[in-house]
């Protein structure tokens, strides 16, 4: 493996957006806020705070607007984020003067059909056009790939139909790409390979990794990733998280975990893993309470 040991290593935290949405209780907007504060006190760089989406199909998303006015936002070295699907999503984006937001669109037709009700090439041309109305906006975009190494439901995913969306949403005007493996079906060797064709496209620095630990290779796959030049990877604390449409998806690389392999490899994170426990002691407190 090579030398890393002067990299910085970016880890986005997703556990109050990705994590929460797969657990069947329903947090409160305060509870939110609370995991999120805790998570800024750990050295987190970049949060994803929630997603402005249907509530009636994602319920435990519901009232993200109101976790975004209810956070302090003044420290400047962090990045909170939100997810979009949608033109709705997008005004309310722009009506919260967020700054960055994140797009996802798969690349399996079937998981494209349950998880946003669209084919592909619909949820393709919506996501480009919602990527240019943010670029207008003055917004940073992160644009996604689902099920880009593989499918529950599909199977392999060839590298042609990702490297094409991935090419389609930097026309569009994304300035980060995101690859997603959401049914943690992705092995190292295939990590590489795809990150090999989508760094022809976008250079490595505005690539990052969405891996899930479904197979348990998910620290493999940050491996290498990290071995293949990437810096930026979401990971959720506990490894909470998975995504509601696919049966068996588990959840998220744990960041704790993420911090103990780059940090050992040489990387640094800058992230207080004792901090990460309290944040993650928070959110199991309010998972297996019924206090609702």
């Amino acid at each position: 493996m090579a030398n890393f040991n002067d990299a910085n290593i970016i880890i986005q935290e997703v556990s109050a957006r990705d994590g929460l949405q797969n657990e069947p209780q329903i947090l409160s907007v305060y509870q939110r806020i609370q995991i999120i504060d805790a998570l800024s006190r750990a050295g987190l760089s970049r949060i994803q705070i929630g997603a402005f989406v249907n509530p009636r199909l994602v319920p435990q998303m519901a009232d993200s607007d109101l976790v975004w006015s209810g956070l302090d936002r003044n420290k400047k070295d962090i990045r909170y984020t939100v997810l979009i699907l949608n033109d709705r999503g997008m005004e309310t984006a722009l009506n919260l003067k967020v700054e960055h937001i994140e797009i996802y669109v798969s690349a399996s037709e079937t998981h494209s059909l349950k998880n946003s009700h669209m084919e592909m090439k619909k949820a393709l041309d919506n996501a480009a056009g919602i990527v240019r109305r943010a670029g207008q906006a003055g917004m940073s975009i992160t644009a996604g790939i689902m099920c880009a190494f593989g499918c529950y439901y599909e199977g392999p995913i060839h590298s042609d139909i990702v490297c094409a969306m991935v090419s389609r949403l930097l026309d569009a005007g994304a300035t980060e790409i995101g690859l997603a493996d959401t049914t943690g079906v992705a092995k190292p060797e295939e990590v590489k390979s795809m990150i090999s064709q989508v760094g022809k496209l976008a250079p490595l620095e505005m690539i990052g990794l969405h891996l899930h630990d479904t197979r348990g290779c998910g620290l493999q796959n940050v491996e290498a990733g990290l071995d293949s030049g990437i810096r930026k990877f979401d990971s959720s604390v506990g490894g909470i998280g998975g995504c509601p449409f696919i049966p068996g998806a588990t959840g998220n690389v744990p960041t704790e975990k993420v911090v103990e392999l780059a940090e050992r490899l040489g990387f640094k994170t800058f992230i207080d893993l004792g901090k990460l426990r309290i944040a993650e002691s928070i959110i199991r407190s309010f998972l297996d309470s019924s206090n609702y």
